[in-house]
Order: C-alpha cells, then structure tokens, then sequence
C-alpha cells in the first residue's frame, strides 16, 4: 500500500469514527477561564460543522455563549479498544455560534436532530432555555493508534502525517 492509500484509508476510518458516534465530549471554559467537560447529542452537515442543542442549565451554554471557543472529542468505546492507551480518537478546535431560531439552518437542523434522536427533540424545541450551537472546526487531530496521529484538513477532511515540530 502506498502512503497515498494509506492516508485515504486513515481519512476512511476518520469518518467512519465519526459516523459511528451519537453524542461528543465537549470542552468549553468560562469567561474567567475554568475550564468545563460535558457531551452532548450532535448531528453534522456536509461542510463538518458539528451542531448541537443545549439548555442554559448546563455550563457549557454559558461558556459558548460567553466564549466561543471550545473542542469536541469523538473517542472509540473502551470495549471496542484493544489498548486503552491508544485508543482510536479525534479532537476538533471549533468555534461555537449560535444559531438563532429565526434562521433558516435553526429548522434543518433541528430537523435532522429530531430524525436521529427521535420525538425527545420535539419537547426539547419548546423549551426556552434551549440554544442550538454550531460549532465550525478550525483544526483537528486523528490518532488511530500508538504512532498512527495524523492533522485532518477541516475543510475537506483528508489527512496527513502528524508532526509535533514546530516552526
């Protein structure tokens, strides 16, 4: 296998890792800067941009609302990992921005929301407190295993051998 194929095949099982989770770990911080780790269901659009539906009694709706950086994690089961120390992962810098109830993406994506998660949604939306966020990934990083890390391009989703030098 040539390292093309091989970055194709990693690019595969980034994706595949993707699709096989229904919830991210989401880490946020407070204006003051405390940092907070939470999940929460999600649902993605072609372009990557992970969306998510919080109330305002969980801290991390504050924290996007007050700062809207933050990243999400997607990480393997740790029954389905053979080595607990290299388990299969990939983490995302986003930036986080509300979307507002009057847009148009509000509808679709509580939509599509609503198809993946079920009727659950439908109170959700009548609820007040609740905001729906988008969370753009800036970054991101792919480990799939002891010396298996790789940058993922964000905007298309391809990898590349990871290397931790700096410029």
């Amino acid at each position: 296998m040539n390292d093309t194929e091989n970055l194709t095949e990693r690019a595969n099982a980034l994706q595949e890792l993707l699709a096989s989770q229904q919830t991210l770990l989401l880490s946020t911080a407070s204006v003051s800067g405390v940092p907070d780790l939470s999940y929460a269901p999600f649902v993605q659009d072609q372009a990557g941009c992970f969306y998510v539906f919080v109330s305002e009694l969980a801290a991390h709706t504050a924290n996007l609302l007050a700062n809207p950086q933050g990243s999400v994690m997607f990480i393997r089961p740790e029954s389905e990992s053979r080595n607990l120390f290299a388990r299969e992962r990939a983490v995302f810098n986003c930036t986080a921005r509300e979307i507002s109830r009057h847009e148009e993406i509000h509808t679709t994506q509580l939509t599509a929301l609503q198809d993946k998660f079920g009727e659950v949604v439908s109170l959700l939306r009548s609820l007040s407190d609740f905001h729906l966020f988008a969370l753009s990934p800036e970054s991101g990083r792919y480990v799939a295993g002891f010396g298996q890390a790789y940058t993922v391009n964000v905007k298309d989703g391809s990898v590349s051998p990871f290397s931790s030098k700096r410029s």
